[in-house]
């Protein structure tokens, strides 16, 4: 195998391998008993937000990414999912407080343990271990955080279509058509 693909693959093993297992479980259950689900991060995890919301789209929630034209108001009884590697994001620490502040509840998914956003938020789910993103040349700036987030959110879609019984055949009806 490529030594370039080799490193980026097992780098995301090993984050993945640190991770809790029962993520799975309890980001299932925040996302059923939610109202409505909202996804924000900004830069590189704004792009995995997109990734995600599509994918809860197709599994039949109502999911929606910040920042899009078309994205309605949180109520209270929502979830903001927020996406950020630092937990430092300045835009998300102001959404997360406004979410709480309307009774959403606020779960963080992160690289560090300790952070802004990690104090606001309702339930940390931190990718891997503080000690997992060390650095690496050829992975710079937050790339192990974002390959790892996407994949473990590929995964969390991948669990809740098997937990529900969703055939693949209804997530196809609601994809978009208009391309």
């Amino acid at each position: 195998m490529n030594p370039h693909r080799k490193l980026v693959l097992d780098k995301i093993t090993d984050i993945l391998a640190a991770t809790p297992d029962d993520y799975e479980d309890r980001l299932t259950k925040m996302i059923d008993e939610a109202k409505q689900v909202f996804v924000g991060g900004m830069g590189r995890s704004g792009l995995v937000t997109r990734f995600f919301v599509m994918r809860l789209m197709h599994a039949g929630y109502r999911a929606f990414a910040l920042g899009e034209t078309v994205t309605p108001a949180i109520c209270e009884g929502d979830l903001f999912i927020v996406i950020s590697g630092s937990g430092e994001t300045g835009s998300m620490i102001t959404n997360a407080k406004k979410a709480k502040e309307i009774g959403a509840k606020v779960v963080l998914l992160t690289a560090k343990s300790k952070s802004t956003l990690a104090e606001i938020a309702d339930e940390v789910l931190q990718i891997g271990t503080d000690d997992s993103y060390a650095k690496v040349v050829g992975l710079p700036m937050g790339t192990m955080f974002e390959l790892s987030t996407l994949i473990f959110l590929e995964a969390q879609i991948s669990h809740v279509i098997h937990e529900k019984g969703i055939p693949e055949e209804d997530m196809r009806a609601r994809h978009a058509n208009l391309e």
